[in-house]
């Protein structure tokens, strides 16, 4: 697929996996438009899309926001005049049981995860039909069996799939493209980020990152996946197993899970 001239809203592009769809797309010719809460980010990111010769617009974006979701497909459209392809791919994580976490940590993942996919593609989608182009969700291996610890996480994973796939079948006829992309554990600042039973970010990562996928490569996919319009991208051995183990020994799946979760350092299932 020849992107060059397309138009592609990307959001949480100020780091990670966002930052590095909104690099490879503008070297790609494509009119990128991203959105984040970083303003000295997005300008920074801005510059050096503009320095290889791609169009940029930006717009500060909190997805939480409904408001927010909407000046920033105005914003795509405004500068570019319609939108063919939007990535849904600000999120969060947390780390903590249930059984401790505040309730407040559970709907500020859900206002992210899902709310964010909800409020971009209400705006984003007329544009997109008139396109026949893509809509992407980043999700998770969370999103495709429960992960202990992160119960807010996989609950707004498996919203964000629910929603996406019902718009899928709901425009089978309309020839629009909608895609799953579900990485594994891929270095990036989400788990720095992640909340805390009490809602305070974690600070630090629980594991190795220098040994996961990079974002640039799990961008890499993102793209691959969108020009051969893929219904689902999982990336790595962990999500392929994961998806197999679930369909025929899904309590087996369970234990997995639970034994691997259970070993990273100062696991919330440690105090079990």
């Amino acid at each position: 697929m020849n992107f060059k001239g397309k138009t592609v809203v990307i959001t949480g592009a100020s780091s990670g996996i966002g930052m590095a769809l909104a690099l490879e797309f503008g070297k790609r010719g494509a009119n990128v438009v991203i959105g984040a809460r970083n303003i000295g980010k997005l300008k920074e990111l801005a510059t050096k899309i503009e320095s290889k010769g791609s169009r940029v617009a930006w717009c500060e974006t909190d997805v939480a926001r409904e408001d927010d979701c909407r000046r920033l497909i105005k914003t795509a459209v405004g500068t570019f005049g319609g939108i063919d392809i939007l990535i849904c791919n600000a999120g969060i994580s947390m780390r903590a049981l249930y059984d401790t976490v505040d309730i407040a940590v559970l709907q500020r993942l859900m206002d992210v995860n899902f709310w964010g996919t909800v409020y971009c593609t209400k705006y984003a989608l007329p544009y997109i039909q008139h396109s026949r182009g893509s809509i992407v969700g980043v999700s998770s291996v969370a999103g495709i069996h429960g992960l202990p610890g992160r119960t807010g996480y996989s609950a707004s994973k498996y919203a964000m799939t629910g929603l996406l796939e019902t718009l899928r079948i709901e425009n089978l006829r309309r020839g629009l493209h909608v895609m799953i992309a579900c990485p594994g554990f891929t270095a990036s600042n989400v788990r720095f980020a992640a909340l805390t039973a009490d809602g305070s970010p974690q600070g630090e990562t629980p594991r190795a990152e220098d040994k996961m996928m990079t974002a640039e490569e799990a961008a890499h996919r993102i793209i691959k996946g969108i020009a051969r319009r893929k219904r689902s991208v999982t990336m790595d051995f962990q999500g392929r197993a994961t998806r197999l183990i679930k369909k025929f020994a899904p309590a087996l799946l369970d234990r997995m899970f639970y034994n691997h979760m259970a070993k990273e350092p100062d696991s919330p299932l440690g105090s079990q």
